[in-house]
């Protein structure tokens, strides 16, 4: 072993043997040893450059190395790294005050955390004690995070290993969008889903209604028009709480500041991380409503993490929501998205065994078939295929990452990608689909 720097092979043998990776088997692990990061392109510490058609996953989303970030981390670090939550910093302030004014409506006082699964943590914690109630909603394509709670309201294959010891409470209401169909189910079905959820569990025994804004992990699965507000109207009828979980859709990856903003409605409560310090450092916050943070005036909150207002992330999300709004990050990630549009549609009409493609913004996905009608997923729920390993194998070997979920090819690069970029990946991706073409039924 050298005593100097690492080789990409002593990286990955070190941080295989030492180092527990996620949601996999550790003898299947293969990682590649990234050394450096600019704008959408990553690079290997063999020097291979990869183009991040993600943005990790999808939070890295000022892209990779802007100086103004690291430097406001230096000095603020240098300054001060930590003080426990009870003290204040000026980046904490400075950081709630721009939140307030970016949010959507009375939104405007924030819990911050240190990522998106701490953060729908302390939203169920605010509904059920502002409430008073114990039984949340949620649905079952959707991903809230992988600490208990938050694995206990996912409704995706991730929670299965851990539901023995999950919270209980949770109840589902319908998706807006089945598995294995390529459109959404009509707003007034999924509304009327929800409602009757809603009147067979007893109003008066929920706290909060969850839901994935856009979901992200589970298929960029986009709500159709009429649906958020359908939800809202009802909450306000029940008198249940509207839980906005925005970790991945916010921080202009749709083309606005919060997807919800697309749809003119104000959640009250709104879980957010990933993109508030675009991955650069942990940070997440749960935002609430001006009534919620009232309640707690004359009574305390039951929660708290050490790391509450942490002065150095706090620090890298002033500095990051500055490159938002200096480089006009938020309005090149809506043009963007219509370029991008543009060709997932071309290559719908290219390829068969491109079944359905949709995007909102930068938020996009592309979903592989075997056959357009009837619909059928390249991949079983919750499994992989030949044919999708195949195509997931060329695109690392041309250099292109991004996530391949099921029978999903994801499109989520920085906001900062340009028309030249986005036509680099969508080239590989093209090449990557005659693959999968071989697989569809004439």
């Amino acid at each position: 072993m050298q005593s100097g720097k690492l080789t990409a092979a002593e990286i990955i043998a070190l941080s295989k043997e030492h180092t527990f990776f996620p949601w996999v088997a550790q003898q299947s692990v293969d990682p590649l040893a990234i050394d450096r990061g600019e704008g959408v392109y990553l690079y290997t510490v063999d020097g291979d450059r990869i183009l991040d058609f993600n943005s990790q996953l999808m939070s890295v989303n000022i892209g990779y190395g802007d100086r103004r970030v690291a430097e406001a981390i230096g000095e603020q670090a240098a300054k001060l790294g930590f003080v426990q939550p009870g003290f204040v910093t000026e980046p904490r302030a400075r950081l709630g005050r721009k939140l307030a004014e970016i949010m959507p409506g009375d939104l405007d006082k924030v819990f911050f955390t240190l990522g998106g699964a701490e953060a729908v943590e302390n939203a169920i914690k605010l509904a059920r004690q502002y409430t008073g109630r114990y039984k949340i909603l949620a649905r079952y394509r959707t991903y809230h995070g992988a600490t208990m709670g938050a694995l206990s309201l996912t409704g995706d294959p991730r929670r299965w290993g851990n539901e023995a010891g999950g919270g209980g409470g949770v109840v589902r209401y319908p998706d807006t969008h089945r598995w294995g169909e390529k459109d959404p189910r009509p707003v007034e079905e999924s509304l009327q889903g929800l409602e009757d959820v809603i009147r067979y569990e007893g109003p008066h025994t929920i706290a909060a209604v969850f839901l994935e804004t856009v979901v992200g992990g589970n298929g960029i699965l986009i709500p159709p028009d009429g649906y958020i507000q359908g939800v809202r109207e009802i909450c306000d009828r029940y008198d249940l709480l509207m839980v906005a979980d925005e970790v991945m859709a916010g921080f202009g990856r749709t083309g606005r500041w919060f997807a919800v903003d697309h749809w003119d409605t104000v959640p009250d409560l709104m879980t957010m991380a990933k993109g508030l310090t675009s991955s650069y450092l942990p940070l997440g916050a749960v935002a609430m409503r001006r009534h919620v943070a009232a309640a707690f005036d004359d009574r305390p909150y039951s929660g708290g993490l050490t790391y509450n207002s942490h002065a150095v992330s706090c620090a890298a999300a002033v500095a990051t929501i500055g490159v938002y709004e200096e480089d006009g990050l938020i309005e090149n990630a809506a043009r963007m998205g219509k370029v991008m549009r543009a060709h997932h549609e071309r290559l719908y009409d290219k390829h068969p065994s491109v079944g359905a493609v949709r995007n909102l913004g930068l938020f996009g996905t592309i979903e592989v078939v075997r056959s357009r009608d009837p619909f059928t997923p390249m991949a079983p729920y919750n499994g992989t295929s030949d044919e999708m390993r195949a195509l997931a194998g060329h695109l690392r070997e041309h250099g292109l990452f991004t996530m391949v979920a099921n029978h999903m090819v994801h499109t989520n690069p920085a906001l900062c990608v340009t028309e030249a970029q986005l036509e680099e990946g969508f080239a590989i991706l093209d090449a990557a689909f005659e693959i999968t073409d071989r697989a569809v039924g004439a």
